[in-house]
């Protein structure tokens, strides 16, 4: 791993909407926010010099938990701004919290836990402390509540 800078706490990816993610209506298909929310969670650790798939840290960061709430429709060619902020980091997990807005109007609000792992010798996946390494990378978001 390359040397750190201080820990982050957060990142914003701007994208704008294609085609083949809308519907017949021309509406974002529900399912397309969690994918907004994990790109701008993988801009996070590309941000901390890491990727969050590096099979040489030897532990995985599955998904326990996610959400979505939809305030307002996205459509084709539309640009968001996707926020991802840390809201709280324990001894094993990580919660995030995902804001989508649109010229500065909340579209969606979500959130996600991910949970640091290692495969056992028969193939399962035990829960294990955040090697020190990571951990050390990130931080918790000021004024973040989770």
């Amino acid at each position: 791993m390359s040397a750190a800078g201080p820990p982050i706490s957060e990142s914003t990816l701007r994208r704008r909407i294609y085609f083949y993610e809308c519907d017949g209506a021309g509406i974002v298909h529900f399912s397309n926010y969690f994918r907004y929310m994990e790109e701008a969670e993988h801009g996070l650790w590309r941000a901390t010099g890491l990727s969050i798939a590096r099979a040489e840290l030897g532990v995985g960061f599955p998904r326990v938990a996610a959400s979505f709430e939809y305030h307002r429709p996205l459509r084709f060619e539309d640009e968001v701004d996707i926020q991802v902020r840390i809201v709280s980091i324990s001894n094993r997990s990580m919660k995030y919290t995902c804001t989508i807005t649109r010229n500065g109007e909340s579209i969606a609000t979500g959130s996600a836990t991910i949970v640091c792992v290692a495969q056992q010798p028969d193939k399962s996946m035990k829960a294990v402390p955040i090697p020190p390494e990571i951990a050390a990378r990130f931080a918790v978001a000021a004024g973040a509540s989770s």
